[in-house]
């Protein structure tokens, strides 16, 4: 039977799987560019993403299922960085604070054979005014660090949250609703499994 291999390296992927009882063959992060292009939308950026990332990988399993995803967080047509430093983490909290943001995902799988799909997700997430107690403590969780937006909603950040519309496992990095449907629908079987 085909492998999974997942094309990430980030832990909150493979837990989401898990949930829905995949564990991943092996790992397989793709170290891309991830510098968005003049006008690029997030939401494009976000699917390009994904599929560049798991057709960097994909000739290395060219007979099993390699699932790649990227997400994007945005304020309007802005993307936000990931945040490798607390002052970009800073920067982020400033500007969702009181504001409405989309958190867009990007997810590609090949099946056996080079058949290539992809689809994204956003997700409508609205965070209170935080205060600057507040973000000074999220900022002390060091939750931020490597998080696009600056935040985790797995985390502490989710006290932030007033209201979501959409996916919660989007927001966290991958969409399992449309996931699973994407592995189903290529021949990986993931609800019926031995």
């Amino acid at each position: 039977m085909p492998r999974l291999i997942l094309a990430s390296a980030s832990p909150r992927r493979r837990d989401l799987l898990r949930q829905i009882g995949l564990q991943p063959d092996e790992i397989r992060a793709a170290d891309l560019d991830e510098t968005p292009l003049p006008d690029e939308a997030p939401q494009r950026l976000a699917e390009r993403l994904a599929r560049a990332k798991a057709g960097h990988v994909q000739p290395e399993f060219p007979n099993d299922f390699v699932l790649a995803a990227d997400t994007v967080v945005s304020c309007g047509r802005r993307i936000l960085p990931k945040a490798e430093s607390r002052q970009v983490a800073a920067d982020c909290l400033r500007l969702l604070s009181g504001r409405r943001h989309r958190v867009t995902t990007g997810v590609a799988l090949y099946a056996p054979g080079g058949r290539l799909t992809s689809r994204r997700v956003t997700t409508v997430v609205r965070f209170k005014v935080l205060s600057g107690p507040e973000q000074l403590a999220y900022l002390e969780s060091d939750e931020w660090q490597g998080k696009a937006g600056g935040y985790a909603i797995q985390g502490r950040a989710d006290a932030f949250v007033t209201s979501l519309n959409g996916s919660w496992s989007n927001v966290v990095g991958l969409p399992l609703h449309e996931t699973a449907n994407l592995l189903n629908g290529l021949g990986y079987p993931v609800w019926n499994r031995a």
